[in-house]
């Protein structure tokens, strides 16, 4: 895990960053559709978006153990914008031999029916299928992982301004757009590199993942706070057995949520990446469902108002668990890579050994 000096102080100085700029204000805007530009270009100043690109190709060299951990720091504040997504696709296309890509990226598909085939005709290479629910798909750049003739997989980069799209918000109210494919001409196309294997379904679940960890920390960071300030009869609510009950039950699912979304960390880019996205997916996905009830029973249900950090905050939560696969996708993955193991295999998997 990293634990640095300089990655302490960069993890610090993003804190500070999205605590400055990412304001109730800030949230409500994005809400109604705005597009932040101000931090947008706040976050490319600070260098965030190319944080997985080496240092010789302009990036800041962040292993992604550390990318991932600063990822969770954007869930923590809800940052209404596709840092993760930009970061994984500028790792994806430098890896595979691009150069870093410009402005805000995203990642597809994220759906597991949607499959993506490409063509090649007069020097131009053609991309065909159907996306559902693209972050931020009609203002970003989209990197998408394509099928050629020959079975091989690459990565196609495409210009969202030619692409049909067909407008769609989810719970948090950020954009997630069905995309139409069929005939839209690759920017640039090249071999998927080794990073690709699992799939972007497994890269988007680790992403979202850390989000979630971090948005968790915050609802739960509200819930304590509340618990030990709110008094009724005479002493804080935090003091109540049935309140700390409910306290102790939402930390377990956090601390079980970390441990799962700290193995796809130290899975990323490796052979056990599908297996370790699957199994942090579905167990922070789990653990945010909780998480959220119980915060908000805390706080009486007053964090459903929109003035109160906490909407925002399980908005995401509720949202993010379905993107990318939600839990039971991602479980009958596990389930079937049990069983085609064997049962004698099953200690070994769960104890790493």
């Amino acid at each position: 895990m990293a634990d640095s000096e300089i990655f302490t102080i960069l993890r610090d100085q993003t804190d500070r960053l999205l605590a400055e700029h990412v304001t109730r204000e800030a949230l409500a805007a994005a809400d109604g559709g705005v597009w932040p530009e101000a931090l947008w270009a706040t976050l490319e100043e600070a260098g965030l978006p190319l944080a997985m690109v080496p240092e010789a190709a302009g990036g800041a060299g962040l292993a992604p153990a550390e990318a991932l951990l600063l990822l969770r720091r954007a869930g923590y504040h809800a940052l209404p914008l596709p840092l993760g997504e930009t970061m994984l696709a500028n790792a994806l296309w430098v890896a595979a031999g691009g150069r870093a890509i410009a402005g805000p990226a995203t990642l597809a598909p994220t759906a597991a029916e949607d499959v993506i085939e490409m063509t090649l005709a007069g020097g131009k290479t053609t991309v065909h299928g159907h996306l559902a629910g693209v972050p931020w798909g009609e203002r970003a750049t989209l990197l998408v992982l394509a099928r050629a003739a020959d079975g091989t997989d690459h990565l196609a980069l495409l210009a969202p301004p030619s692409l049909a799209a067909k407008p769609r918000r989810n719970l948090a109210g950020e954009p997630r757009p069905t995309l139409q494919l069929d005939g839209a001409i690759a920017i640039e196309t090249r071999a998927a590199p080794a990073l690709a294997q699992a799939g972007m379904r497994a890269l988007g679940a680790a992403l979202r993942a850390q989000q979630m960890v971090g948005a968790m920390e915050h609802a739960l960071d509200h819930a304590l706070t509340y618990a030990n300030e709110r008094q009724q009869f005479g002493r804080p609510i935090g003091k109540f057995q049935a309140v700390q009950h409910m306290l102790a039950e939402a930390a377990g699912h956090f601390a079980a949520a970390t441990a799962a979304a700290d193995g796809v960390i130290a899975a990323f880019g490796g052979g056990d990446m599908l297996l370790a996205a699957a199994i942090a997916k579905a167990r922070v996905g789990e653990a945010a469902g909780k998480v959220a009830e119980i915060a908000h029973q805390v706080h009486g249900a007053m964090g459903f108002t929109q003035e109160h950090t906490l909407h925002f905050l399980t908005r995401r939560l509720w949202s993010w668990r379905d993107e990318f696969g939600n839990e039971a996708e991602w479980q009958r993955l596990i389930g079937r890579r049990v069983l085609a193991a064997g049962g004698a295999a099953l200690w070994p998997m769960l104890a790493g050994a």
